[in-house]
């Protein structure tokens, strides 16, 4: 039997124990999922939180973002789901399956073989695992499509993530490689890593730290909005509570970047929409017109749902939403993201680039993209089935 036999042969008995698995599953692992799988339900709020006390619903935990990256549920729906919001049984078998698979890697190495912890059992008892994407609107999943303005600053955008980029100068990178932040909304969706996200609550005030170069400090009430010329990499935000939901309203979105605050002077503002299933080329344009509606609420004691609605006329033709599940741990570590000191990743991006340019001039070596291997290693649902095997052409018929 070959290699290739053996391994195909692995991964349906695989796929097929996880269905089983599923099968013989209590009732609640399939709780929320309609029968419509094209529906989208309400966030339930039949949970209700513990108040502080000053009398705001306790939402003050530590939570991580980790388990929607690990199971590599994308921020855009992959098109093989079509309208569907929600996976197939097998579809999440497939996934379930890989699931196991990493967190069984043990001393595997390699930039894509990174084991995880706990991932199977999250997907287990989260109805969110079974979602086809963080976008929940436009019903495809997908991001609406850009106006012509900022489609030609997309197309003009800059960033170490963006294919075919060449480097000569700190302006060819975004603010994330610049160690400065990954900007807003970008900061409230799963990353490839540092997925931590802390929440605290004092009277009148709630703060959400990112493990990764944000802070953003919301008043809750009528405080005054800053001054609409006054931008901010997070935002000027206000929140207030609808029920048992936090409801968070913002604008002054920074647009442009640190290099020029005009961005029609610079590109798009090339930071990260998300490092999982994000714009095709990992970068965005953001106008002045840009506002965010964030509801934020605890469906139980270990799960908050974060749904955020994007607008921006200048930017996008259609506003878009995006829910994800966050998840209580309180034994989340945060370490300094010490990003800036000692960083000398962009000097080395630009001599790289500088010296294989050459290369490629001087016939040396073939023109070659390695930024495709990201969509390959990270942007990639394991819930989509493999392509068919192409046939094999038919034997040649022998001569009479």
């Amino acid at each position: 039997m070959s290699c290739n036999t053996l391994s195909s042969r692995l991964a349906v008995a695989a796929i097929a124990l996880a269905t089983a698995a599923l099968a013989g599953a209590p009732a609640a692992l399939a709780q929320d999922r309609p029968a419509d799988l094209r529906a989208v339900p309400p966030v339930p709020t039949d949970y209700t939180p513990p108040r502080t006390p000053w009398g705001d619903y306790d939402f003050s935990h530590t939570y991580t973002l980790d388990n929607a990256a690990d199971a590599h549920i994308l921020f855009q729906r992959p098109r093989e789901y079509g309208t569907r919001a929600w996976v197939t049984d097998q579809e999440f078998a497939r996934r379930l399956a890989a699931a196991q698979a990493s967190d069984a890697r043990v001393g595997v190495k390699g930039l894509a073989a990174v084991g995880t912890k706990g991932l199977a059992a999250w997907m287990r008892r989260s109805s969110f695992a079974k979602r086809s994407s963080l976008l929940i609107d436009p019903a495809d999943g997908r991001l609406p499509p850009l106006t012509p303005k900022a489609q030609k600053l997309f197309e003009t955008g800059r960033s170490s993530w963006v294919p075919g980029q060449a480097f000569d100068w700190v302006t060819d990178f975004d603010t994330w490689d610049r160690c400065i932040t990954r900007g807003f909304p970008a900061s409230m969706f799963p990353n490839r890593y540092n997925n931590g996200v802390r929440i605290f609550q004092s009277p009148g005030y709630i703060v959400i730290e990112f493990e990764m170069l944000a802070t953003r400090i919301i008043p809750i009430g009528d405080a005054p909005p800053w001054p609409k010329s006054v931008e901010g990499w997070m935002g000027d935000s206000r929140a207030h509570w609808e029920g048992k939901t936090l409801v968070i309203e913002t604008t002054n979105i920074r647009s442009g970047d640190s290099v020029s605050h005009d961005s029609a002077k610079r590109a798009a503002s090339p930071v990260i929409v998300t490092m999982v299933g994000g714009a095709p080329l990992d970068t965005t344009p953001t106008s002045p017109e840009a506002r965010t509606v964030e509801r934020l609420t605890m469906t139980g004691p270990n799960s908050l749902m974060h749904e955020l609605t994007y607008s921006d006329p200048e930017t996008y033709t259609a506003p878009w939403t995006a829910r994800t599940e966050w998840t209580r741990d309180d034994g989340y570590k945060f370490y300094e993201y010490a990003c800036h000191e000692g960083d000398v990743q962009i000097r080395n991006y630009i001599i790289a680039s500088k010296a294989e340019r050459a290369a490629v001039a001087r016939g040396e070596k073939p023109a070659a993209d390695n930024l495709v291997r990201f969509t390959k290693d990270f942007d990639h649902d394991p819930g989509v089935a493999a392509p068919a095997p192409a046939a094999a052409p038919p034997a040649a018929r022998r001569g009479g």
